[in-house]
């Protein structure tokens, strides 16, 4: 009877304690809802500030016969293919890892990519109008109408934004880059302000990822096809002149595979285009877990002045 009883009261003493807190809420309510509807409009105005974010995405994938890899790895693929090993699946594995590295560098960042774009549209852009196809810069930034940077900075910054620091920007907030493991399928996504801009740079990072490869296998078989050459002038031996011969071809064969395809490392199976709609920011998320913030916040402070500083 007794711990029935107790069990009894402190039911009864949680019930009044509930309806007190209750109550207390009720008599707070302007303080709530004030509170609430600050953030509210708040969010509202962070929302409406942000600017639009625009992605444009190409899906790739690694082309077998592109880079020196792939000659080396062809060469190996019958006997391999006795041991059980696929060939095929590692050549891709090293193209993509190969490919996707140089693509995050700073050497590809600052050779390849940083002479075709305009810097301002880097580090100095606040937003887009759609309506009229320009991009508006932050005037504390960039003077467009002098071309000139007068952006506050600090050592070790320059006035003009340097390689290195441009492509910490780039790499944080502009370039995307997933792999998909079990197909080896590559995509590349650019964030930006100006659709267009956003676009053009994913198809001049494939464009230069392929001219680079390109370049760099090409000056390997032009020095190969002359030692050849020197090789074949200086032997006797008519068997070693076939053997060389060979290899001249081959050689010769890769050289007109590059000159023949643009897509020499990676091919487009989806190209980029021009979004029509934003990626980003999620303005009505931002309202409501701003809304959700202020309505806790207000809670919160009816409960402290009641209880706690009582």
């Amino acid at each position: 009877m007794i711990e029935n009883k107790s069990q009894e009261e402190q039911e009864l003493y949680r019930e009044i304690n509930l309806k007190e807190v209750f109550y207390d809420l009720w008599i707070g309510k302007k303080i709530i809802l004030s509170v609430t509807t600050f953030f509210l409009l708040v969010s509202i105005i962070i929302s409406l500030l942000l600017p639009n974010i625009y992605q444009s995405k190409a899906l790739l994938n690694p082309v077998n016969e592109g880079g020196g890899l792939g000659t080396a790895f062809q060469s190996l693929s019958g006997l391999a293919a006795y041991g059980g090993i696929d060939i095929a699946s590692m050549e891709n594995s090293q193209i993509t890892d190969k490919a996707l590295e140089k693509l995050n560098s700073l050497s590809f960042f600052s050779n390849n990519f940083l002479p075709n774009i305009y810097l301002p549209n880097l580090m100095a852009v606040k937003s887009w109008d759609s309506k009229t196809n320009t991009i508006l810069y932050d005037k504390n930034i960039y003077d467009v109408s002098s071309k000139e940077w007068v952006r506050d900075f600090d050592f070790p910054q320059t006035q003009i934004p340097s390689a290195q620091e441009s492509y910490e920007d780039f790499i944080d907030y502009f370039l995307e880059v997933t792999t998909n493991k079990k197909t080896g399928f590559i995509s590349i996504s650019i964030n930006h302000k100006s659709p267009l801009i956003a676009k053009e740079w994913v198809e001049l990072i494939v464009e230069e990822l392929n001219r680079f490869f390109i370049t760099e296998d090409k000056s390997e078989a032009i020095a190969a096809i002359e030692y050849l050459n020197e090789q074949m002038a200086k032997t006797r031996f008519t068997e070693v002149k076939e053997a060389i011969a060979e290899l001249l071809q081959k050689k010769i064969q890769e050289l007109t595979l590059m000159e023949a395809s643009n897509f020499y490392v990676l091919e487009y199976i989806d190209p980029p285009v021009v979004m029509e709609e934003k990626a980003e920011p999620f303005r009505p998320t931002i309202i409501i877990v701003g809304s959700i913030l202020g309505l806790f916040l207000g809670i919160s402070l009816v409960l402290l002045r009641k209880y706690f500083l009582k």
